[in-house]
Protein backbone atom coordinates (compact mmCIF):
# COMPACT_ATOMS: atom_id res chain seq x y z
CA UNK A 1 0.00 0.00 0.00
CA UNK A 2 1.03 3.05 -1.01
CA UNK A 3 2.10 5.11 1.92
CA UNK A 4 1.89 9.33 1.46
CA UNK A 5 3.29 11.50 3.46
CA UNK A 6 0.40 12.69 6.41
CA UNK A 7 0.14 16.97 7.29
CA UNK A 8 -1.95 17.15 9.86
CA UNK A 9 -0.86 18.31 13.05
CA UNK A 10 1.83 20.68 11.87
CA UNK A 11 4.42 19.47 13.78
CA UNK A 12 6.94 17.19 11.67
CA UNK A 13 7.60 14.48 13.95
CA UNK A 14 3.59 13.87 14.68
CA UNK A 15 2.91 14.06 10.99
CA UNK A 16 5.75 11.65 10.33
CA UNK A 17 4.86 8.96 13.68
CA UNK A 18 1.18 9.36 11.48
CA UNK A 19 2.62 8.47 7.98
CA UNK A 20 4.79 5.12 9.34
CA UNK A 21 2.50 3.96 11.72
CA UNK A 22 -0.76 2.58 11.38
CA UNK A 23 -1.51 2.47 15.19
CA UNK A 24 -0.67 5.53 15.47
CA UNK A 25 -3.11 6.74 12.19
CA UNK A 26 -5.77 4.56 14.23
CA UNK A 27 -5.16 6.25 17.23
CA UNK A 28 -4.71 9.84 16.33
CA UNK A 29 -8.63 9.40 14.78
CA UNK A 30 -10.02 7.87 18.38
CA UNK A 31 -8.89 10.97 19.99
CA UNK A 32 -10.50 13.04 17.45
CA UNK A 33 -13.29 14.16 19.65
CA UNK A 34 -13.62 17.53 21.72
CA UNK A 35 -10.61 18.57 20.38
CA UNK A 36 -9.02 19.88 17.69
CA UNK A 37 -8.18 17.93 14.72
CA UNK A 38 -4.15 18.87 14.97
CA UNK A 39 -4.04 18.15 18.54
CA UNK A 40 -5.89 14.89 18.16
CA UNK A 41 -3.65 13.28 15.64
CA UNK A 42 -0.38 15.04 17.77
CA UNK A 43 -1.92 12.56 20.67
CA UNK A 44 0.22 9.64 19.63
CA UNK A 45 3.57 10.99 19.46
CA UNK A 46 2.92 12.94 23.03
CA UNK A 47 2.28 8.96 23.90
CA UNK A 48 5.46 7.61 22.26
CA UNK A 49 7.69 10.32 23.70
CA UNK A 50 6.26 9.96 27.11
CA UNK A 51 6.01 6.06 27.64
CA UNK A 52 8.66 5.17 25.08
CA UNK A 53 6.88 2.94 22.59
CA UNK A 54 3.65 3.44 21.00
CA UNK A 55 3.19 -1.03 20.55
CA UNK A 56 -0.35 -2.24 21.04
CA UNK A 57 1.09 -4.80 23.14
CA UNK A 58 3.27 -1.92 25.43
CA UNK A 59 0.19 0.48 25.83
CA UNK A 60 -2.23 -2.72 27.00
CA UNK A 61 0.15 -3.94 29.17
CA UNK A 62 0.50 -0.87 30.75
CA UNK A 63 -0.72 0.35 34.78
CA UNK A 64 -3.73 1.66 33.81
CA UNK A 65 -3.25 4.34 36.17
CA UNK A 66 0.28 5.49 35.36
CA UNK A 67 -1.18 5.41 31.70
CA UNK A 68 -3.87 8.47 32.70
CA UNK A 69 -0.46 10.42 34.33
CA UNK A 70 1.15 9.87 30.75
CA UNK A 71 -1.93 11.42 29.45
CA UNK A 72 -2.32 14.51 32.15
CA UNK A 73 1.47 15.15 31.66
CA UNK A 74 1.67 18.74 30.03
CA UNK A 75 0.86 19.75 27.34
CA UNK A 76 -1.92 16.75 27.89
CA UNK A 77 -2.58 14.18 25.41
CA UNK A 78 -6.39 15.16 25.22
CA UNK A 79 -8.82 17.36 27.52
CA UNK A 80 -10.50 13.88 28.80
CA UNK A 81 -6.97 12.08 30.43
CA UNK A 82 -9.05 9.26 32.19
CA UNK A 83 -11.89 8.50 29.93
CA UNK A 84 -9.53 8.69 26.78
CA UNK A 85 -6.42 6.80 28.04
CA UNK A 86 -8.96 4.43 28.99
CA UNK A 87 -10.29 3.92 25.16
CA UNK A 88 -6.87 3.96 23.80
CA UNK A 89 -5.59 0.96 25.89
CA UNK A 90 -8.87 -0.49 24.80
CA UNK A 91 -8.01 -0.15 21.15
CA UNK A 92 -4.20 -1.03 22.42
CA UNK A 93 -5.68 -4.48 23.63
CA UNK A 94 -8.13 -5.14 20.34
CA UNK A 95 -5.49 -4.23 17.98
CA UNK A 96 -2.60 -6.36 20.12
CA UNK A 97 -4.88 -9.78 20.34
CA UNK A 98 -7.44 -9.58 17.82
CA UNK A 99 -4.72 -8.45 14.98
CA UNK A 100 -1.11 -9.55 16.51
CA UNK A 101 -0.41 -5.72 17.25
CA UNK A 102 -0.77 -4.59 13.55
CA UNK A 103 -3.06 -2.39 13.06
CA UNK A 104 -2.79 -2.73 9.46
CA UNK A 105 -3.65 -5.82 9.00
CA UNK A 106 -7.52 -4.63 9.10
CA UNK A 107 -7.27 -3.50 6.19
CA UNK A 108 -4.88 -5.63 4.60
CA UNK A 109 -5.36 -9.24 5.59
CA UNK A 110 -7.22 -11.31 3.35
CA UNK A 111 -7.29 -8.37 0.80
CA UNK A 112 -10.92 -7.07 2.16
CA UNK A 113 -13.41 -5.16 0.13
CA UNK A 114 -14.68 -1.58 1.57
CA UNK A 115 -17.66 -2.42 3.67
CA UNK A 116 -15.43 -5.08 5.23
CA UNK A 117 -12.64 -2.60 5.83
CA UNK A 118 -15.76 -0.35 7.58
CA UNK A 119 -16.95 -3.35 9.29
CA UNK A 120 -13.26 -4.04 11.10
CA UNK A 121 -13.29 -0.73 12.03
CA UNK A 122 -16.77 -0.36 13.48
CA UNK A 123 -15.60 -3.12 15.99
CA UNK A 124 -13.08 -1.54 17.11
CA UNK A 125 -13.27 0.36 20.73
CA UNK A 126 -14.47 3.77 20.37
CA UNK A 127 -15.36 3.79 16.49
CA UNK A 128 -18.88 4.62 15.87
CA UNK A 129 -20.37 4.43 12.00
CA UNK A 130 -19.10 7.84 11.71
CA UNK A 131 -15.36 8.03 12.87
CA UNK A 132 -15.32 4.40 10.96
CA UNK A 133 -16.50 6.34 7.64
CA UNK A 134 -13.69 9.26 8.44
CA UNK A 135 -11.42 6.63 8.76
CA UNK A 136 -11.55 4.61 5.66
CA UNK A 137 -11.80 7.79 3.70
CA UNK A 138 -8.52 8.93 4.99
CA UNK A 139 -7.58 5.58 4.49
CA UNK A 140 -8.48 5.72 0.63
CA UNK A 141 -7.24 9.38 0.11
CA UNK A 142 -4.39 9.58 1.61
CA UNK A 143 -2.92 5.87 2.60
CA UNK A 144 -3.14 4.37 -0.68
CA UNK A 145 -6.15 2.00 -0.11
CA UNK A 146 -7.19 -0.03 -2.97
CA UNK A 147 -10.59 -2.12 -1.49
CA UNK A 148 -12.98 -2.06 -3.83
CA UNK A 149 -15.83 -0.27 -2.44
CA UNK A 150 -14.20 2.10 -0.02
CA UNK A 151 -15.57 5.37 -1.61
CA UNK A 152 -18.92 4.21 -1.29
CA UNK A 153 -18.59 2.51 2.12
CA UNK A 154 -17.09 5.56 3.44
CA UNK A 155 -20.18 7.31 2.17
CA UNK A 156 -20.11 11.06 1.79
CA UNK A 157 -16.52 11.30 3.39
CA UNK A 158 -15.25 9.47 0.59
CA UNK A 159 -16.28 11.83 -1.96
CA UNK A 160 -13.45 13.45 -4.16
CA UNK A 161 -13.12 17.26 -3.51
CA UNK A 162 -14.98 17.35 -0.69
CA UNK A 163 -13.31 18.85 2.74
CA UNK A 164 -15.51 17.27 5.11
CA UNK A 165 -13.01 15.54 7.49
CA UNK A 166 -9.35 14.67 8.15
CA UNK A 167 -9.63 12.46 5.47
CA UNK A 168 -9.30 15.92 3.30
CA UNK A 169 -6.27 17.70 5.01
CA UNK A 170 -3.07 17.43 2.66
CA UNK A 171 -2.00 20.77 3.95
CA UNK A 172 -2.85 24.19 5.73
CA UNK A 173 -5.61 25.17 2.75
CA UNK A 174 -7.53 22.22 3.05
CA UNK A 175 -7.06 22.50 6.78
CA UNK A 176 -9.43 25.62 6.97
CA UNK A 177 -11.82 24.18 4.37
CA UNK A 178 -12.37 21.28 6.36
CA UNK A 179 -12.66 23.41 9.64
CA UNK A 180 -15.13 25.96 7.77
CA UNK A 181 -17.31 22.91 6.57
CA UNK A 182 -17.25 21.16 10.40
CA UNK A 183 -18.32 24.20 11.58
CA UNK A 184 -21.20 24.81 8.90
CA UNK A 185 -22.27 21.61 9.82
CA UNK A 186 -22.19 22.01 13.64
CA UNK A 187 -24.40 25.23 12.96
CA UNK A 188 -26.46 23.00 10.81
CA UNK A 189 -27.21 20.56 13.67
CA UNK A 190 -27.76 23.42 16.15
CA UNK A 191 -30.35 25.35 13.73
CA UNK A 192 -32.05 22.10 13.44
CA UNK A 193 -32.27 21.25 17.38
CA UNK A 194 -33.70 24.67 18.05
CA UNK A 195 -36.18 24.19 15.27
CA UNK A 196 -37.70 20.96 16.41
CA UNK A 197 -37.69 22.19 20.51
Amino acid sequence: MERMELHITGDAAADKLLSDDAFALLTGMLLDQQVTMESAFAGPEKIRTRLGSLEPGAIAEHDPAGFVEIFKEKPAVHRFPGSMAGRVQALAQTVHSDWDGDASAMWTRGNPDGPEVLRRLKALPGFGEQKAKIFLALLGKQCGLQADGWREAAGHYGEEGSYLSVADIVDPESLVKVRASKQAAKAAAKAAKSSNA
